[in-house]
């Protein structure tokens, strides 16, 4: 389909075809979002082309954005002078995102000939710097051109791997002759991997220096950071999928797109990628290259057998040279990240740090939340967010994201035999330099041991413990009662982070597990039982090396990972976590558990630094959440905060939203925890559901409050014989609690509704029975016939008792203000926690403009005003609450009717 220019305004908005309306006010608001430098939420239904609309929309700013930083250049550069300072402000606001040209403020009462000498420097300097980052962006524009039109990355590369192959067959034959023989006295002088010094002596000056430099941090080979946007979601799937719409869309030509990803998603090396578990995968990799480089600075002073061990620990793909031209080929065309894998094998060079090298110029960088949120992740990628624009997707879980990303939890199962694994390294392993941290990491395992009531000299898993129940803490008091106050804990993390003392531990006990003497066994009996938590398939034979062992299960990594983890909460300011003590009957299954409580501090440096930020989700109700406790918390003014919600595509009479207050025999339908599990309460659900299939075409998808309340519901209908009854109108299916089983299970009610469609038969299609936040109620399509109906059975409120969520509401009651004739801050947080999981679970059924539905949701506390503000704006403007269930059903049965029959 040819693409198309829309005028909204003043704007030129490119789109593949007609926009609907809704996209053209989208990209309207989200351009002036960007210009003003804002922060946007953003909510547009799936089905509407949210996609498309946040690429057009963003991409057309950058296009002007550019186009302004374009013209803005050229005029300096024919004048040869800067901006005289009334003008100054427009200017080094387009340029300083690049060139970093703010004005030096001056002294008050400074001499006038001293105030204009700095003026004109300032503006030399400026002019340099432009014209420097004109030659550099003209040089990557020309080698981007000539990989577009000819196929120079395959030649390339393929030159590159030849004339690695025959530097390697040079070195054999060298290799050779000496064995062979080229004099009697020079081979005898020559050990094993020694032929490589020869080599080494005769490395030019600028060999050397290009040796030197790769060593040297990465930053020192890119490029200026040009101003671009940032944008991320929660799955790769998801990331794959809007690359995809990036292709299409008008700008998929002319886009400079980098995707990034894990070293799990994106590794090349079939060594590294089957260790399995993602934390080894990241240990290995990180361990190769700085074998890399130790054996690059030391190689003279090691020896022969070293060195040839470190050599086969270097990883073959990390190439700088193989990486740039990795680089260039992604820039130059958008690619996901298979495509990037199949370039990387290709080329022989990382896809993972190939990327990471093409972030600079990129216009576009697609990158999962965690690599954006955290900070120290987002520091290692070499991602900068000074004055450029993030765009977060599917946002609608981001406040639990970050919560989860920065809560740690670690047990006694964990932190019991790490201090014989450190007390075995103090005596065997440790240089005396760090002898003072690792005592530091002993006492605080101690401490922590201690605090849940063990003993360290017992074995944690036969331990049982005198006090048990959960205790709640401020960091502060967990500090004083666990008596590790006087520890400076910030030392400790930047100690283990420096040193590496957690991968150290692990190749140690990998190492030594299987070899510890006989005098050592009865004071390492912990040990024993961590070393056979890492290797489960480790026997009493000595134990293989370490490459033959990885044919088994993926090994977990070290604990101390965890407890790294846990000292880094600990150093979070006092009011924004608490650290809660779970002990239960042994000192194994007793916990230490960080919970952020405020996670807008680590959401404030992104929209500090960031020109603007974009918060997008098909379904963002209730927006209160995100002003309050990730906007204001994080200091953001209310004035920066702009709201846009558009309503649907479809017809307004293709949903039936419907509130059902009481059942078939007049009972009232109120799915509380003390009540959803009377037996006349589950009568009536089945009930409805009886009369509901009856009457709806195709597949009915029934969302339950939790997996526990829906196997005590099934049990319940099969009982009872409702269960029968409902499967002679639809064939059941029920959500399995394996992730690996749900593709098969879809695919089964997919098929039944196919088939049930072609034959006219007694069983009209399929009924799905899912659980609300779990593997259906998120990213699943039931679109057409697939989710005719979706029913809601009660609110599925979270566990008030939890000491978290008891936690997180004072939090928020102590910290928010209450708003007047509103709810408590907490009261308001666990309704939103609801209807934020009915909201993502009822908008699995409309998909895109022809679809049509019916929503039936069976409580009568739905019908509540507070309640019903919650919902999405195009659902909430066709709500009908029904008291009875008669009208209900014959609503039910009339829409289907009509719109079976004009289908």
């Amino acid at each position: 389909m040819a693409n198309e220019t829309q005028k909204v305004g003043t704007i030129h908005f490119p789109f593949p075809f007609t926009p609907y309306s809704i996209q053209e006010d989208f990209m309207a608001e989200l351009y002036r979002v960007l210009e003003a430098g804002k922060i946007g939420i953003f909510e547009s239904p799936t089905g509407t082309g949210k996609s498309l609309s946040l690429i057009c929309g963003a991409l057309s700013w950058l296009r002007d954005f550019e186009q302004k930083k374009r013209e803005e250049e050229a005029r300096l550069l024919e004048t040869g002078t800067g901006p005289l300072h009334d003008e100054k402000d427009e200017s080094l606001c387009l340029l300083s995102s690049c060139e970093g040209a703010a004005a030096t403020p001056r002294p008050a009462g400074e001499p006038a000939w001293v105030t204009q000498f700095v003026q004109k420097k300032e503006e030399r300097d400026l002019v340099d710097r432009l014209k420097a980052e004109q030659a550099r962006r003209k040089q990557r524009e020309e080698r981007l051109q000539r990989l577009q039109h000819r196929a120079q990355f395959k030649y390339a590369a393929k030159r590159l791997r030849q004339e690695e192959e025959e530097t390697e067959h040079l070195l054999r034959l060298s290799r050779e002759m000496l064995e062979t023989g080229l004099g009697a006295e020079r081979p005898e002088q020559l050990e094993s991997g020694e032929e490589e010094l020869v080599v080494a002596e005769y490395e030019s000056d600028e060999e050397k220096k290009a040796a030197m430099d790769e060593d040297e941090d990465e930053d020192d080979l890119e490029e200026e950071h040009v101003t671009k946007i940032y944008y991320c979601s929660r799955t790769h799937s998801q990331l794959a999928q809007f690359v995809h719409e990036v292709k299409k869309s008008p700008f998929g030509r002319d886009v400079r797109l980098v995707s990034l990803g894990s070293r799990q998603n994106l590794c090349v090396n079939e060594d590294v990628k089957s260790l399995g578990s993602v934390q080894l995968i990241n240990d290995r990799c990180v361990d190769m290259q700085r074998s890399r480089h130790e054996k690059k600075k030391g190689a003279e002073e090691e020896k022969p057998k070293r060195r040839r061990q470190e050599k086969q620990a270097a990883c073959p793909f990390y190439n700088h040279e193989q990486m740039g031209l990795l680089r260039d080929e992604a820039l130059a065309e958008v690619k996901d990240i298979e495509q990037l894998l199949a370039l990387g094998k290709e080329a022989r060079a990382c896809p993972y740090y190939g990327s990471r090298l093409a972030i600079p110029a990129a216009q576009l960088v697609v990158l999962p939340y965690q690599m954006l949120l955290h900070a120290a992740t987002r520091q290692a990628a070499g991602i900068r967010l000074q004055e450029q624009v993030v765009i977060i997707d599917e946002a609608h879980n981001l406040i639990d994201t970050i919560t989860g990303m920065h809560s740690v939890e670690v047990s006694g199962s964990q932190v019991a035999p790490l201090l014989n694994v450190h007390w075995l390294l103090l005596r065997k392993r440790l240089k005396a330099k760090n002898l003072m941290y690792l005592k530091q990491i002993l006492y605080l395992l101690e401490k922590f041991v201690a605090v849940l009531g063990g003993n360290i000299k017992q074995n944690p898993n036969t331990q049982s413990l005198s006090q048990t129940g959960t205790e709640l803490k401020t960091i502060n008091d967990f500090l004083f009662q666990s008596q590790i106050d006087n520890i400076n804990l910030f030392k400790v993390q930047r100690y283990c982070e420096k040193s590496m003392i957690s991968r150290k531990l692990f190749g140690f006990t990998e190492r030594y597990g299987a070899v510890l003497s006989s005098r050592e066994q009865p004071k390492l009996a912990g040990f024993q039982q961590f070393l056979q938590s890492l290797q489960p398939r480790t026997t009493e034979a000595p134990a293989a090396p370490a490459d033959e062992s990885q044919a088994g299960a993926p090994r977990p990594a070290s604990p101390l990972m965890h407890i790294e983890g846990f000292l880094a909460a600990l150093t979070t300011a006092n009011q924004d976590g608490r650290v809660i003590l779970s002990r239960q009957g042994s000192l194994s299954q007793s916990t230490l558990k960080f919970l952020l409580l405020n996670p807008a501090v680590h959401f404030a440096q992104v929209v500090k630094e960031c020109r603007a930020v974009v918060i997008a989700g098909g379904t963002m109700q209730p927006v209160s959440d995100f002003r309050q406790q990730l906007l204001a918390c994080a200091g953001v003014e209310a004035e920066r905060v702009v709201e846009f919600s558009c309503g649907h595509v479809i017809p307004p009479d293709n949903i039936l939203p419907l509130v059902i207050c009481s059942g078939i025999s007049n009972q009232p339908l109120e799915f509380t925890f003390q009540k959803r599990e009377l037996p006349q309460m589950m009568d009536e659900a089945g009930r409805i559901l009886c009369n509901l299939c009856s009457v709806v075409p195709g597949g009915v998808v029934c969302f339950f409050s939790s997996y526990e309340y829906l196997r005590q519901v099934h049990a319940h209908w099969e009982k009872g014989g409702l269960l029968g009854r409902l499967a002679a109108r639809k064939k059941i299916f029920q959500e399995p609690k394996s992730a690996h089983q749900v593709e098969q299970v879809l695919l089964a009610y997919s098929r039944c509704i196919q088939a049930c469609g072609q034959e006219r038969g007694g069983v009209t299609g399929a009924l799905l029975l899912s659980v609300v936040g779990g593997k259906m109620s998120e990213g699943i399509n039931f679109s057409d016939n697939l989710g005719r109906c979706v029913v809601m059975v009660g609110m599925p409120f979270p566990n008030i008792r939890s000491p978290e969520l008891q936690e997180k509401m004072a939090y928020l009651d102590q910290t928010l203000p209450r708003a007047p004739g509103q709810a408590p801050p907490g009261k308001n947080l666990v309704e939103n926690l609801c209807m934020k999981a009915v909201n993502q679970s009822i908008g699995r059924a409309i998909r895109h403009q022809k679809d049509f539905a019916s929503i039936v949701l069976l409580d009568q506390r739905y019908a509540r005003p507070p309640v019903l503000a919650k919902l999405p704006a195009w659902i909430r403007a066709r709500v009908e609450v029904k008291a009875t269930f008669g009208p209900a059903i014959a609503a039910v049965q009339k829409f289907h009717r009509e719109k079976s029959a004009s289908s």
